[in-house]
């Protein structure tokens, strides 16, 4: 089964296709994470599957039925999405901004209710955020921001959540800190997350199912263990790398070469890392 799925779809960025024929199925509980280069439409991508981009050409499935011809609200009680940089009104408190998660459930006949207030209050507590529940959301940490946005997401209370790029311009501490929350949030509740990175190696930690975006469409998709190679990483970022496996957990990790600093004797930049693969595939 599959929380989102698209068929044959076209995007366009003004009148340039950005993503062409696309057939792509985002799986139940688990966490999908896209990569690509810069450019290669990944965050268009997300945008389509929140409905907030209408396709030129194709279908998008949510939970098998077509988005597009699902209300709003139906949608937003499903399906979450955090955007790139998102902004928030000056003097807003963290537990305001967790709030608004709830719009999607109220109406003129069912007002603020005992479950909206569980919902925060448990959004709150999963985030780690309940002690800061009324601060100001500016006087914030960029880590603590993140998770109140994140928070407000959970608040939604949606089976599947959206995300773009969660992780950018924080340092790597906060980096951890908001990708092991979401982990932990996909563990528990088997929550549907899916995510743009750009750093490999992290996505390669954390993913269970990689999507990699290039030339208008999916290049390679499946388990990082079986989809992250030197050669994808050739053809879709053209970088010349070294797979190995990650000495704490086993994952793939990628060592790029640099043009600036020769590589030690021996060490060609092409056909090697054939070890690492066979160890990566054989994990």
């Amino acid at each position: 089964m599959h929380a989102l799925q698209t068929r044959q779809l076209t995007l366009t960025y003004g009148e340039q296709n950005i993503i062409e024929g696309l057939d792509l199925h985002i799986p139940i509980g688990e966490i999908t994470v896209l990569i690509g280069s810069n450019g290669c439409g990944k965050s268009t991508l997300l945008r389509s599957l929140a409905r907030l981009l209408k396709p030129k050409e194709g279908v998008i499935l949510l939970d098998g039925k077509a988005i597009a011809k699902q209300s709003t609200k139906e949608v937003a009680k499903r399906l979450a999405i955090l955007p790139q940089g998102p902004n928030a009104p000056d003097g807003l408190t963290v537990l305001q901004l967790v709030k608004q998660g709830r719009y999607p459930h109220q109406s003129w006949l069912k007002q603020w209710s005992e479950e909206d207030e569980r919902m925060v209050a448990k959004a709150l507590e999963a985030t780690k955020l309940t002690a800061l529940a009324d601060h100001p959301l500016d006087s914030l940490s960029g880590g603590q921001r993140q998770r109140a946005w994140i928070a407000m997401t959970l608040a939604q209370g949606t089976e599947t959540i959206l995300l773009d790029e969660p992780t950018t311009y924080l340092d790597m501490s906060h980096q951890m800190e908001i990708l092991d929350l979401l982990f932990e949030l996909n563990s528990a509740e088997k929550r549907t997350i899916v995510m743009v990175l750009h750093d490999l190696n992290l996505a390669c930690r954390y993913a269970h199912h990689i999507v990699a975006v290039h030339n208008r469409t999916v290049h390679a998709e499946g388990r990082p263990e079986e989809v992250m190679t030197e050669q994808l990483v050739r053809t879709v970022f053209d970088m010349e790398c070294r797979m190995i496996l990650d000495p704490l957990y086993g994952t793939p990790m990628c060592i790029p070469y640099s043009k600036c600093f020769p590589l030690p004797e021996g060490k060609a930049q092409h056909g090697k890392g054939s070890e690492a693969k066979t160890a990566i595939h054989s994990s």
